[in-house]
């Protein structure tokens, strides 16, 4: 972590005052931040939808354990495990969506920063 530091450091040094601002936003994000540039991206709109979703299947989810837990039936004990299960199925694979989404902005991130240190590089060269 010391060594990231350092190198961060050296590469701030080295750049103009804006080149430094913008090296500066590609920093590390925390995890509220990360969600937030999952729904601002080119399928923002698409991530929005699908947290809407999330909270519908949760509530359904939440509907089939009360009727479940409240029936003696054994048919209907099939269903809403079944229901339940589904609901389940189906927020995991809306959380890997996004999950992906966070991980693939971070990659682009990481990208940025190495495209930024190889220009400077590239620009260091040339002038010397």
């Amino acid at each position: 972590m010391e060594q990231d530091e350092k190198i961060d450091d050296l590469i701030k040094a080295a750049l103009s005052e804006e080149e430094a601002k913008f090296y500066d936003e590609l920093g590390e994000q925390g995890l509220i931040e990360k969600l937030g540039e999952v729904h601002k991206g080119k399928t923002g709109w698409l991530a929005s939808i699908m947290t809407v979703m999330h909270i519908l299947v949760f509530v359904v989810f939440i509907f089939c354990t009360v009727r479940f837990f409240n029936t003696e039936v054994t048919n209907e004990l099939i269903q809403w495990a079944c229901a339940g299960f589904l609901c389940m199925i189906f927020m995991g694979m809306m959380k890997l969506y996004i999950w992906m989404q966070m991980d693939k902005n971070d990659i682009l991130r990481e990208l940025k920063r190495l495209e930024l240190q190889i220009s400077v590089a590239a620009n260091k060269n040339t002038k010397e």
